[in-house]
């Protein structure tokens, strides 16, 4: 393997969330406690919104929301979490497990909460990572710090071009970026123009699907 140790994003990455759970939700959000705004906002504007400035920018300096708001909101997203479960990309699980199998470090770095991110896992039979990485870390060691990989380097005596992070989102780019780490736009999720000529840009690889995934991991 061209790698040792796999770092994967969760939504977008190996989920397909944003569409089916996180936008939704948000929508709903809006819909109930700041009626109108809601309409403000489509699908592909919150994906730009999501990669740049990000979705706590978007909620407080876009959005207006107070500190309260922001924990109202946060419960009101993780009950609505409770009740949807995404579904895997497909093609993602056989990667996962062909590098499990052949000896890689599987490790995810994500905004999601930990706890969401096992039962995902579980619930999609996808190989169960070394190491997670959620949004219930501190706020200063989440992406796009590079505090992640600078740990898995220490804990798995891993040196930077061992690791291959994969990620959707610009945090995940930073952080790559902030760490000498090579970095895969995971492009399969969404087809949002700004974002992709972005990635193809600035990453290493840009995979627009996970078969070209695939081959960046295990070609010759």
């Amino acid at each position: 393997m061209k790698y040792k140790c796999l770092v994967l994003d969760h939504d977008d990455t190996v989920v397909d969330s944003t569409a089916t759970v996180h936008f939704p939700c948000f929508i709903e959000y809006l819909s109930k406690f700041k009626p109108g705004m809601e309409k403000d906002y489509t699908l592909t504007s919150y994906f730009e919104k999501n990669f740049h400035p990000g979705v706590v920018a978007l909620f407080r300096d876009e959005i207006g929301m107070t500190e309260e708001e922001f924990l109202t909101e946060q419960h009101y997203w993780e009950n609505y979490v409770d009740g949807h479960i995404p579904e895997v990309y497909p093609g993602m699980k056989e990667i996962m497990e062909r590098f499990r199998n052949e000896g890689g470090i599987l490790a995810v770095d994500s905004h999601s909460v930990s706890s969401y991110i096992r039962r995902d896992y579980i619930e999609n039979g996808l190989p169960m990572p070394d190491v997670i990485y959620g949004w219930d870390m501190p706020p200063e060691e989440r992406k796009p710090s590079p505090h992640t990989l600078f740990d898995l380097m220490r804990k798995f005596g891993l040196s930077p071009d061992e690791i291959l992070v994969v990620d959707d989102s610009k945090p995940g780019y930073d952080m790559a970026r902030a760490a000498g780490v090579k970095f895969a736009a995971a492009g399969w999720g969404f087809d949002v123009p700004v974002i992709e000529k972005f990635m193809r840009e600035n990453c290493d690889f840009y995979c627009k699907t996970v078969e070209e995934l695939n081959a960046v991991l295990f070609s010759d």
